[in-house]
């Protein structure tokens, strides 16, 4: 598939904000969700960049501490002895570096977190070949990394944890209190940020002054885009798992339907896509932007063509492996009118699940707390205040929402909402969301500005570039498969 137009930015975009639990995402190329960041500048949360300064840069887990003088040694029984060994077997060795069936099962519980899959040993069996690939590919990435200098420190690795848990309204260090409760060791995670981060770096790196996008590559762009006006352009996001031996096709075909199924079943994309496509829109969720019917694989357009927005594919044979898509939407160049509204929402929160028929005292007072807001507050600044003062659970500012992504039940909320008015109080298991409009505008969203273009025309670089990298350390790499993954 030729991959192009990717939103794969040097640096994490703002992330939209649901509106409790009535309000789709408002732009599909953007979530919430726990998803691993391109590049992180944030300062380090201090606590857990220690905790990060004091653990191993990747490999096996640090040794088991020795027993104390005149302690009895403990004897493993026969089966903790053979399931120790099974764990530490050798699956492969990516010049000289091993992986180990520890770290394949680690990812799968990592992965099954992820996306809410159920880990038996069948998915677990399934998932195993693929999971190998994708980490002889992080292997090969992390030796370049090293081999380049490239330090990723502790605190770049803990703002990107940070990051992942405020996108996800959790706690500081809740994300690794909820990884060691699923079984999940936190140096899993850890190493997949290194190395994405790492990776970025090597990008960057390779492309020197091709990073730099001129005015005539814009205006070049710009009047390309403009002979084009009236011509369809789709929205897509895409899973690439390669095939790398056609001996291994199959596997990867099992692998992409258990995938499918999963994303039936209710798993975000940009996750799924983030844990596992090999192809890097992987580090935007999945993301190829809005692509016009030359820029797709004939395969995968084919398939588009007949697809309804937010479908999901069958798993597509294209050049080097099996692409799964969804479309998120369609239009023609230069055509896009969507109304925008911007909003401001305050939520307050309940300290337990609702139960209609017996709510507690707590909730009555949130009930009530809110529809003093709803009457009195006029502005959005006074949303935000509110919002501030029952806690910040959730972010006062979604972003902008295009009325058109909206649920219907939210659509019929908020569109008949002049500027300056709020929703009544909207209950939801969790809390109550009020909700006010304050501005709504109506633009051609078709309209690139030159920055967007930049964009785009920097992340077609990025994927070419990465993608010749791979190539070039498969080619020169010895990889030795020591057992059945």
């Amino acid at each position: 598939m030729t991959h192009v137009a990717v939103r794969a930015k040097w640096r994490p975009e703002a992330i939209a904000i649901s509106l409790g639990r009535l309000v789709r995402q408002s732009n599909p190329e953007r979530s919430s969700s726990m998803r691993l960041p391109t590049l992180q500048t944030l300062a380090a949360p201090g606590l857990l960049a220690a905790l990060l300064a004091s653990m191993p840069a990747s490999g096996p887990a640090a040794a088991a501490p020795r027993p104390h003088a005149g302690q009895q040694k403990p004897v493993p029984s026969a089966g903790t002895q053979e399931a120790a060994q099974s764990e530490d077997a050798i699956v492969a060795v990516v010049n000289g570096s091993i992986i180990t069936r520890r770290d394949i099962d680690n990812r799968s519980r990592l992965f099954a977190l992820s996306t809410g899959l159920p880990m038996n040993d069948d998915v677990q069996a399934r998932l195993r070949p693929q999971i190998t690939r994708q980490l002889i590919d992080e292997k090969l990435r992390m030796q370049e990394i090293q081999s380049r200098r490239i330090v990723i420190t502790p605190e770049q690795i803990a703002a990107a944890i940070a990051d992942i848990e405020k996108r996800n309204n959790m706690k500081p260090n809740a994300l690794r209190d909820h990884l060691q409760q699923d079984g999940v060791s936190l140096t899993t995670l850890i190493d997949q940020i290194r190395v994405q981060l790492g990776w970025t770096h090597v990008l960057r790196e390779q492309l020197g002054e091709r990073a730099r996008i001129g005015n005539n590559d814009i205006k070049q762009r710009d009047a390309a885009l403009k002979r084009e006006v009236g011509q369809p352009e789709y929205s897509v996001s895409e899973i690439f798992i390669p095939v790398d031996d056609p001996k291994h096709s199959q596997e990867a075909l099992s692998f992409a339907q258990t995938v499918i199924k999963q994303l039936h079943d209710g798993a975000p994309f940009p996750i799924v896509a983030a844990q596992f496509s090999q192809a890097q829109t992987a580090l935007e969720g999945g993301s190829l932007g809005w692509v016009q019917a030359d820029e797709l694989d004939p395969s995968v357009l084919d398939i588009v063509k007949q697809m309804p927005t937010g479908a999901i594919s069958n798993p597509i044979r294209v050049a080097g492996g099996y692409d799964v898509v969804t479309l998120l939407g369609k239009r023609e160049i230069g055509r896009e009118i969507a109304t925008i509204l911007n909003l401001r929402q305050a939520f307050i929160p309940f300290t337990t699940a609702l139960n209609p028929q017996a709510p507690t005292t707590q909730q009555q007072q949130a009930l009530a707390r809110a529809e003093a807001i709803s009457k009195n507050a006029h502005s959005c600044a006074d949303i935000e205040t509110a919002n501030a003062a029952n806690g910040s659970t959730r972010a006062a500012n979604p972003g902008d929402v295009r009325t058109d992504r909206l649920n219907p039940q939210m659509r019929a909320v908020v569109e008949p909402l002049k500027p300056g008015q709020s929703t009544r109080p909207l209950v939801s298991t969790d809390g109550i969301a009020i909700i006010m409009v304050c501005a709504r505008d109506t633009r051609n969203l078709s309209d690139q500005t030159p920055d967007e273009i930049a964009d785009q025309l920097l992340n077609e670089r990025v994927e070419q570039v990465s993608r010749q990298i791979n190539r070039d350390l498969h080619r020169r790499a010895s990889i030795d498969m020591r057992t059945a993954s």
